[in-house]
């Protein structure tokens, strides 16, 4: 894509609709599969992949983590556009490898407009696709292919559990006023098998995944980014915390859950949600100054986070202009035996938050 069209499509994104738009009834309760796929009439929309992979003889030994990201938003275009090539709907998409072997992270980014086999998001169930980048339901779980330069990774992902429907129902508060929430539901301990090729070399892998769907039409309110994990523990349980600040540091909001195997899956008010950082990693590429360690107090207990690898800096200013932080991270318990692996996302942080604004 050249940079002029790329300009013409970052100045379409509807910042406007995530900060202040009326307020929308949700469309409850959420139905599947039907919910599994796209909702074109919504203001953004994304799905949201990351997991931990490792070498099947030593499960509990993580080499790598991964993201894969789409995001939906009406293009420019009005939706009954003649044209089969009018930009009715955008697509972007967010790739990351982190080698915790090599202390490195690699990310690629994707802008198009969205067009049908190549660049869109299907209505009626998951399947998702910018080029080969390919996300899609299958049976219990789903499959997914990505690349960027130097690798190449597809997953199988299955799971024999239910959604988890974050907040109420699946509708999810971010804030104070009526019209600040989205729907929203997560797959937790997606069990992976993965193939990673390199260097055309082929490793078998396996791990645990999470994926997030989520969609809305207004979300932050007054602020100005969010603190995000989920996390997958070992012992089968699944954990949710999040946290959107304000632009002089304060919180506005919070919440969470946790999946207990066997029981009902638990919702947590902002006032059962703590989340401080400890320790700060300063980007050598931007100056920006991340907070990589946390200690956390929810209904789960009194734990801490640390991010396995401090370099997992997101520069995604080729698609939706934006800097952020996402990375896998190791959970522990109050005796620092660690209990869990998964994703931490932190966003805000280097200028204004990017385009999966639900966090």
């Amino acid at each position: 894509m050249t940079l002029q069209r790329r300009t013409l499509l970052l100045a379409a994104l509807p910042w406007p609709a995530l900060a202040g738009a009326a307020p929308t009834t949700p469309s409850l309760p959420l139905r599947f599969p039907a919910d599994y796929g796209a909702h074109p009439a919504q203001a953004i929309e994304w799905w949201y992949l990351t997991g931990w992979l490792a070498d099947p003889a030593a499960p509990q030994q993580p080499l790598f983590g991964y993201q894969l990201t789409f995001f939906r938003l009406p293009g420019p275009a009005p939706a009954g556009h003649a044209s089969a090539l009018a930009a009715r709907q955008l697509m972007l998409g967010h790739v990351a490898l982190s080698d915790l072997r090599a202390g490195r992270q690699r990310h690629d980014q994707r802008l198009m407009r969205a067009l049908p086999g190549v660049a869109e998001a299907a209505e009626g169930d998951c399947r998702v696709r910018l080029r080969d980048w390919t996300l899609s339901r299958r049976g219990n779980g789903y499959v997914a292919a990505f690349n960027a330069e130097g690798w190449a990774l597809s997953l199988q992902l299955d799971t024999p559990d239910a959604p988890l429907l974050q907040g109420e129902q699946g509708h999810s508060r971010k804030g104070p006023a009526p019209g600040q929430f989205s729907l929203y539901y997560s797959r937790p301990q997606l069990q992976t098998q993965a193939t990673l090729t390199r260097a055309g070399q082929a490793l078998t892998l396996s791990g645990r995944s999470w994926l997030d769907h989520e969609w809305s039409d207004n979300l932050l309110g007054q602020a100005v980014g969010w603190d995000w994990l989920g996390i997958n523990l070992h012992d089968g349980r699944a954990l949710t915390l999040f946290q959107l600040r304000r632009a002089d540091g304060g919180r506005s909001f919070a919440g969470g859950s946790l999946r207990m195997p066997g029981q009902p899956d638990r919702s947590f008010a902002p006032d059962e949600v703590l989340m401080q950082p400890t320790r700060h990693w300063t980007s050598p590429a931007t100056g920006t100054r991340w907070p990589v360690a946390w200690t956390l107090q929810s209904p789960a207990g009194a734990l801490t986070l640390e991010a396995c690898l401090d370099a997992q800096e997101i520069d995604a200013r080729g698609s939706s202009g934006l800097v952020y932080w996402e990375g896998l991270a190791r959970l522990r318990d109050a005796a620092g035996r660690e209990i869990g692996l998964g994703y931490l996302e932190l966003t805000g942080y280097a200028g204004k938050p990017p385009l999966d604004a639900g966090r």
